[in-house]
């Protein structure tokens, strides 16, 4: 038998995923792999209702749909501050993981380097390698999950191709403070690189926390390959639309390399989505409110189950310190908590570079009556970890 490709060797897969199975495996509620249980906007469902009976059902252009491209370009504009043409600035990708796969194809070749901020979402690797590119870490150090500027520099000075930012974070939910851009962005112009940015949880943020754009920062947008989705804004995870914002010269690129990856994103779901991107400036203040109470909710429990976690600034998530209940394992841990707790939580050690092995990450993403649900459950943990240990 022929062996397989070397790059496939150097990841495994997708941990997160290998958790939602564990999950059905033992029943247990699933906070590991970040998506809602609760229905996106009722504006959506119809708009989803009405495509599905008139269409359209066959291919979109390539590169997206015009009518979703041009709603997209004006609610991106208000939101980013820039000037954005739907014909010059975007690709419609399969998600943000097309995206972030096809900006990096875009932006890199064989043997190039690309800068990991470490703990990153598991795709990051993983598509580094598929482009034949090779990456460099830079720590964020808990609990704020602030980047040693001399560190990041030193990466830098190898001349990466690109930087992967995930902003707000996952896992960590560390949003990037303007400061913190402008020293990345000053050394993104001085040694040439590209800024690859994933954006999808833009709008969930917590206050006082704001999210700023890398794209908008001065002289940064002709450097910048924005990837985003319409997955997480609008519960819409299933769906898979997602897209690339970049200058005329990359974003021609992209359309090559998204053309060969998949053709296009579902014709009549990007007619659908665009009842999304048409709701008013109301809806996302409602969905910050929406998640600050989730996350209250769940960080309550946690505190009433005594647990030591670090404040979500941005995204959903919540990373958890399970370190004094003795488990060297992470992932043994996690797998445990699944079975005996009924919580499904994903490993710290799968976001990491360095041999974290004492976090764990859960995700708050679903109705209040689940997060309670959840919470009722951890209350049990102590003491059932004790047990398990003597």
């Amino acid at each position: 038998m022929p062996s397989t490709s070397e790059r496939t060797r150097h990841f495994t897969e997708s941990v997160i995923r290998r958790m939602t199975r564990v999950a059905n495996e033992y029943q247990a509620i699933n906070l590991s792999q970040g998506f809602p249980d609760f229905d996106p906007p009722e504006e959506l469902l119809k708009a989803a209702e009405h495509a599905g009976r008139k269409g359209p059902h066959q291919y979109a252009i390539t590169w997206g749909a015009l009518k979703f491209r041009q709603a997209l370009a004006r609610k991106q504009s208000l939101f980013m501050g820039l000037k954005l043409d739907p014909d010059a600035h975007f690709v419609v990708t399969c998600g943000s993981t097309e995206a972030m796969m096809a900006a990096l194809m875009t932006a890199c070749n064989p043997g190039d380097k690309v800068i990991v901020f470490s703990p990153f979402y598991e795709n990051y690797v993983a598509d580094t390698i598929l482009s034949g590119a090779e990456p460099i870490y830079v720590a964020l150090r808990p609990p704020d999950f602030a980047f040693d500027p001399d560190e990041l520099r030193r990466a830098f000075a190898q001349k990466p191709k690109a930087l992967i930012l995930c902003n707000p974070s996952n896992p960590s939910g560390k949003v990037f403070t303007r400061e913190e851009l402008l020293f990345i962005a000053k050394l993104a112009e001085e040694y040439d690189t590209f800024v690859i940015t994933d954006e999808v949880y833009e709008h969930i943020l917590y206050a006082p926390h704001t999210h700023t754009y890398f794209a908008a920062l001065p002289g940064m947008f002709e450097r910048t390959i924005s990837c985003s989705s319409l997955s997480k804004t609008y519960s819409i995870t299933g769906w898979r639309l997602g897209y690339v914002i970049a200058p005329p010269a990359i974003i021609n690129a992209v359309r090559k390399v998204h053309d060969f990856l998949t053709v296009g994103a579902a014709a009549p779901l990007q007619e659908a989505a665009v009842a999304g991107l048409e709701l008013p400036g109301s809806y996302y203040g409602e969905l910050q409110r929406l998640y600050t109470e989730k996350r209250d909710v769940f960080l309550n429990y946690l505190d009433r189950a005594g647990l030591t976690y670090t404040q979500p600034q941005g995204a959903y998530y919540v990373m958890v310190d399970i370190a004094e209940f003795g488990w060297a394992d992470d992932t043994e841990f996690s797998e445990w908590l699944a079975r005996e707790v009924g919580v499904a939580a994903v490993p710290g050690s799968s976001f990491f570079r360095e041999p974290v092995r004492h976090l764990i990450r859960f995700h708050f993403a679903k109705q209040t009556g689940t997060l309670r649900a959840a919470g009722e459950r951890l209350l049990t943990l102590r003491d059932k970890a004790h047990k398990a240990r003597t």
